[in-house]
């Protein structure tokens, strides 16, 4: 089949190292991704979820925001990353902050944020 060796040649392009062929899928992430995700969405300082949102394993959750759960279902990876890019481009008032726009998070810590809450 040329199909894998074809995507992870477009990944490599691409420059994302980070993700992994799983046979009969997608480009999935791979665990050291996901948790580097999960540690930058619970650092305070940087994605700060816990804030605002109820995510499974965090603790001194907020209830501003929804729960993270079933995310897969909820969103696709893009609708997550732009509402991690900007989240005023959906909902003018939301308290949400735009982690892009304001240089909190870097495209990089958006992507692998993205691959965490994606498989929650």
């Amino acid at each position: 089949m040329r199909f894998p060796l074809a995507a992870t040649a477009v990944a490599a392009m691409l420059g994302l190292s980070g993700l992994a062929m799983v046979p009969g899928s997608a480009v999935a992430a791979d665990e050291e991704v996901i948790e580097e995700g999960r540690d930058l969405a619970f650092n305070r300082t940087k994605g700060n979820c816990l804030a605002c949102h109820q995510i499974q394993g965090g603790n001194l959750a907020g209830n501003i925001g929804p729960p993270l759960v079933a995310m897969s279902s909820r969103l696709s990876k893009e609708e997550l990353r732009s509402q991690l890019e900007d989240s005023t481009d959906r909902d003018p008032n939301t308290m949400m902050p735009p982690f892009k726009k304001h240089g909190i998070l870097t495209d990089e810590e958006i992507d692998k944020i993205v691959e965490f809450v994606y498989q929650l």
